[in-house]
């Protein structure tokens, strides 16, 4: 099995920061999938039917309808979904927001950073960390 994470999620409101990340995936690791949804109610119903399962969920905390908070929640309350890791990737650096990541089972928390630049090193540092851990805990799509 291929060690690198194949299909990422990203849910995320901003248009803008949706477009930096499929830039930034594209050039750091092409042969990956990044699936981008605007709100935290978009991809619920793709993850409900199982049909499809992302590697490593990343999550936006601030957003209309579903917060990120209530759709880290309702994941981790899915039995078939709660091992998926879920990052959240925020502009938020409130110590509340971090401790409240953790407390509902986040596996790690990410503040945005500004400039295409930076967020482009901070994807790349993600994409090593996810796929270092591939190798020792496979779970989405390919899994059996």
């Amino acid at each position: 099995m291929d060690a690198i994470p194949q299909h990422y999620l990203l849910i995320d409101d901003s248009p803008t920061d949706r477009l930096l990340a499929q830039e930034a995936f594209a050039q750091l690791q092409p042969e990956s999938t990044l699936t981008r949804a605007s709100s935290g109610a978009e991809p619920l119903e793709l993850l409900k039917s199982g049909s499809w399962l992302p590697d490593v969920i990343l999550l936006d905390i601030n957003m209309p309808g579903l917060t990120g908070f209530q759709v880290l929640a309702w994941l981790k309350d899915q039995r078939e979904l709660r091992g998926i890791p879920v990052v959240m990737l925020s502009t938020s650096n409130a110590k509340q927001d971090i401790r409240e990541a953790y407390s509902l089972h986040a596996s790690s928390y990410l503040v945005k950073l500004a400039t295409f630049d930076d967020f482009v090193a901070q994807v790349e540092a993600f994409l090593e960390y996810w796929k270092a851990a591939r190798a020792a805990y496979p779970y989405g799509h390919q899994s059996a």
